[in-house]
């Protein structure tokens, strides 16, 4: 991270706090045969947008949950809020911390008839260092289970009726001033070994490192797609945009909490989040910020940022096949 950098990033989040209002999402042809997928859909942007994608004509929407009680309610206030059928809103099961949660929510996904999307909302910010499966919760939930989501339903994806379909991660402003110590390749140990020793992570910049990880991931597996695009298969198209900082329960696990007055509301940064769901080919691998493609930090696209996303990848599809033997397949 360079003070630059860093400048840059905070000065790019007030003034899009303070000074940018977001397009409202709007209906478009073709929406009301649609199925999308939103995860951590019970409460803040999650269930900010699926009020948006309920309200501009969606078909169906998926709500992935940990806690099917807690979906429950929100379902039943999401159809009195929206007026829609009741076939129009299902709560399903995954915890993003459980790869097995991860692989049996992706199997079901299989049974519908088709999926256009998924906003893969749920994700997580502590500065506790606490394990999951075989990491850091941090990383497991945002990186390594969202793409491990998205690897398995690629198939899904690739087969929807309009030819393209979309997943989307959010990401943060924060990336700007996520230090590279922890990421950048050794000979030593891996990238993923060095995130899950408790005796060395800085757990104040892990979410930060968190979605610096997604944005190269984001970018290569981008590179990887269009390939297969050109191969004969159906376009997916990746992205990760910037709801930036808003009123929510994702930092109450941290005390690094700015004041309310430069928060956008759920509402608002649920926006991006759909904006990013509907966006077009021209935002694959792309961060974007206020509903716009953005270069993001110097160091994901400079020489730096080049080693490390080639990397980073290289790790992120062997753990995803040692998660499930041969998934990188899908690709």
């Amino acid at each position: 991270m360079s003070t630059l950098q860093a400048l840059r990033g905070m000065s790019q989040a007030l003034f899009s706090n303070l000074f940018v209002t977001l397009p409202i999402p709007h209906p478009a042809p073709g929406l009301a045969e649609k199925i999308f997928i939103v995860t951590g859909a019970n409460q803040g942007l999650g269930f900010e947008a699926c009020k948006h994608l309920l309200r501009i004509g969606v078909g169906k929407i998926i709500m992935g949950v940990r806690s099917l009680d807690k979906g429950e309610v929100a379902r039943k206030e999401l159809l009195e809020l929206s007026g829609r059928r009741p076939e129009t809103l299902e709560v399903w099961n995954v915890d993003m911390a459980s790869y097995e949660s991860v692989q049996e929510f992706a199997k079901r996904a299989e049974s519908l008839t088709r999926l256009d999307g998924v906003l893969a909302n749920a994700g997580m910010m502590t500065t506790t260092f606490r394990r999951s499966e075989d990491g850091e919760t941090t990383i497991v939930v945002n990186v390594i289970a969202t793409y491990l989501l998205l690897v398995l339903l690629l198939p899904k994806l690739r087969a929807c009726p309009s030819g393209s379909a979309t997943f989307t991660v959010p990401n943060s402003s924060l990336h700007y001033v996520a230090s590279l110590k922890e990421i950048t390749p050794e000979k030593e140990r891996t990238i993923f070994d060095r995130l899950a020793d408790k005796s060395t992570s800085d757990m104040k910049d892990r979410y930060n490192v968190s979605k610096l990880l997604v944005l190269y991931a984001t970018r290569a597996l981008d590179t990887h797609l269009k390939q297969s695009v050109l191969a004969g298969g159906g376009q997916v198209i990746v992205n990760t945009p910037n709801p930036s900082y808003c009123k929510s329960q994702l930092v109450r696990e941290t005390d690094q909490k700015p004041p309310d007055f430069v928060a956008r509301t759920p509402e608002m940064g649920s926006r991006a989040l759909v904006d990013g769901l509907l966006g077009g080919p021209e935002t694959s691998g792309q961060f974007l910020n206020n509903c716009r493609v953005c270069p993001g930090a110097s160091f994901v696209s400079n020489k730096t940022g080049a080693k490390i996303q080639s990397a980073f990848y290289d790790e992120l599809i062997q753990k995803l096949d040692s998660i499930v033997p041969g998934v990188s397949k899908n690709i």
